[in-house]
């Protein structure tokens, strides 16, 4: 008899090739999924409440997965612990309802993007952070990224040769924050992300910081879909998922 667990999981996705399981590159679903299946001896598949690209890190990401062996939670918690590198950590295993599905059930996902705004690069945080030397205007960028919250179409935030049918997402909630030690963080929840959305509009809102680009700017690009007048990509290695929401 199948039985079905939930996992949070935390990770640095620094040394890995983002969250699917791919052929041949390291990948945290990937890793999970080859400690699992030595546990349990038999093939187990780890659903996830979503992707993360390449270098892009997990506070809380969820998954869960089905399987027959009878091992209780707190085992598959240690031993998955125990077989995967220190840069994964299972922070909690429950067994669940069989319907539960980490990523059909999720309501809502809150990610942080981190930017180190000052003029010297650092040692310890250049895998966590975009390094920005020129100083953001916040207040201008917080203008601005009131105007993403409510339901709107983010296909001028889709990462290119990633097309979706609907391009329609509802923010939630979205803020900038300057801390006292040099970081600002961008907050952001919605009921779903496209690919690279949250990283497209980092890019953008950088522009609005360094007076690139207005706030009304920043409108006309949210309402044109056009991909191709937005700002940058941001850099993976500042993003983080946060939370899932059930």
């Amino acid at each position: 008899m199948y039985q079905n667990f939930k996992i949070l999981i935390e990770y640095d996705g620094t040394n890995y090739h983002g969250w699917q399981k791919q052929k041949s590159d390291r990948t945290i679903q990937g890793e999970i999924e080859r400690a699992l299946t030595k546990m349990a001896v038999e093939n187990v598949a780890v659903t996830g409440s979503g992707r993360t690209d390449a270098g892009v890190h997990a506070l809380c990401q969820v998954a869960n997965f089905k399987c027959s062996a009878k091992i209780e939670p707190e085992a598959f918690l240690k031993g998955i612990n125990s077989l995967v590198d220190k840069d994964i950590v299972i922070k909690e295993c429950t067994r669940v309802d069989e319907d539960f599905h980490a990523r059909y059930d999720a309501k809502s996902k809150i990610y942080y993007y981190k930017i180190l705004n000052r003029s010297s690069r650092s040692a310890l945080f250049k895998n966590y952070s975009w390094h920005i030397p020129k100083k953001l205007d916040t207040k201008a960028m917080n203008s601005a990224i009131g105007h993403i919250i409510g339901e709107h179409n983010f296909k001028a935030f889709e990462g290119a040769g990633s097309p979706r049918y609907n391009t329609v997402r509802s923010v939630i909630n979205a803020s900038i924050l300057r801390r006292d030690d040099d970081f600002i963080i961008f907050k952001i929840e919605a009921n779903g992300f496209l690919r690279f959305m949250v990283r497209n509009i980092t890019g953008t809102l950088v522009d609005v910081g360094l007076g690139k680009i207005t706030t009304d700017d920043f409108i006309r690009i949210l309402i044109s879909k056009d991909r191709n007048i937005a700002g940058i990509t941001a850099p993976p290695q500042g993003l983080f998922l946060k939370k899932v929401k059930y």
